[in-house]
């Protein structure tokens, strides 16, 4: 089976999915296709409002952030795989519950081996956490670990892991747009 069959019944496992009560509230999950050949894959934490409506990555305010980090690297959107650790909208943007990260788990762990990424981005706390215990790394907080690099070894061969702070920081506090952007290097230096 090729990347693109395999990702094809992945999305519909994910559309049909019921293992957590969000499928009774969302609208669309997150089953936007990327680049299946992408050597840097971006992690979020879970669908906002935009996202449930399209079923699309980081589309509202904190895709354009995202954009423009990629940007800063000169890495296009088309050119990675974005997605996020929970695939359906949390009801008023709460946090991913670890009953929803545990049902969504089997989902995310497909698509990192079915991609193969070089590079994983994970996109916040909850999606650093997922990855750093995925790959046996020490638990840090996102705020000790955004802007580093990590090597582990899979199956698929040496990864490197650059967390970053989520994209949405900057919505919220304008000043946070220079430590993301000096942060993003690490991502720039490994691809």
């Amino acid at each position: 089976m090729n990347k693109k069959e395999a990702i094809e019944i992945l999305e519909d496992e994910i559309k049909n999915c019921k293992k957590c009560g969000l499928y009774r509230t969302r609208i669309k999950p997150l089953t936007d296709r990327g680049n299946l050949d992408a050597e840097v894959m971006l992690i979020g934490e879970a669908p906002g409002y935009n996202e449930d409506l399209t079923g699309k990555a980081f589309i509202g305010k904190a895709g354009e952030i995202l954009n423009k980090l990629l940007g800063s690297i000169n890495l296009l959107r088309e050119d990675t795989y974005i997605t996020s650790i929970v695939k359906c909208k949390p009801p008023h943007n709460d946090d991913p519950t670890g009953e929803q990260i545990n049902a969504c788990k089997p989902y995310l762990d497909r698509q990192i081996s079915i991609i193969s990424p070089r590079v994983l981005v994970p996109l916040g706390r909850f999606a650093c956490a997922f990855i750093f215990e995925k790959y046996g790394l020490r638990k840090e907080r996102i705020s000790e670990a955004h802007g580093k690099t990590y090597t582990v070894n899979s199956l698929f061969g040496c990864i490197k892991i650059s967390p970053q702070y989520h994209p949405s920081v900057a919505g919220y506090n304008a000043e946070m747009m220079s430590t993301l952007l000096e942060d993003f290097k690490a991502v720039g230096r490994n691809i």
